[in-house]
């Protein structure tokens, strides 16, 4: 069982690193749910982390969070290729759940020596990755060049913005 998290993490850190799709993810409800309860923790836990969000914030965030997976998957199943909706947005819970760990880290490491204010800015640039990345396992899933899912992948972060800033201020740490 440790050597299946260890293989998924792999997996994850892989499609991080632009060199594996979301095809390499078991297609298991049972890890979308661990993805969607882990996607949630970490958003908590970011949360508490700034002491300047609060638990509207959180909710906003998981709102942006619902919003980008909702956006996503009807592009899968628009380009045909349904039966891979659940394997692509659980390599993108995945996959933010493993930046926002990355942030988290970053940020308690930097602010020490940097600052808060530095450090949220250097940490906040691992977390602006997952545009990329989302938009890379998009293409994967519907089987178009990769700057069609970096530009979908842009499109919904814009769109986060939008919301965002009709809700009001909130962390855009969110997939």
């Amino acid at each position: 069982m440790i050597g299946d998290v260890l293989t998924l993490f792999k997996t994850l850190f892989d499609i991080v690193r632009l060199q594996k799709g979301p095809e390499a993810i078991p297609h298991s409800p049972v890890l979308f749910v661990l993805m969607v309860a882990a996607w949630m923790a970490v958003g908590a836990v970011v949360t508490a982390m700034i002491g300047e969000l609060n638990q509207s914030d959180f909710a906003i965030s998981m709102l942006l969070g619902v919003i980008a997976l909702v956006i996503y998957a009807a592009a899968i199943v628009f380009s045909q290729k349904s039966t891979r909706v659940l394997q692509s947005l659980t390599a993108i819970l995945g996959c933010g759940v493993l930046l926002e760990c990355l942030f988290v880290t970053g940020y308690l490491s930097l602010s020490p020596i940097l600052g808060k204010d530095i450090a949220g800015l250097a940490s906040y640039l691992i977390l602006l990755w997952s545009v990329p990345v989302e938009g890379h396992i998009i293409a994967r899933a519907i089987d178009r060049h990769w700057y069609v899912g970096f530009l979908i992948a842009i499109a919904v972060f814009l769109i986060q913005i939008q919301v965002s800033t009709s809700l009001g201020p909130t962390d855009l740490a969110t997939p």
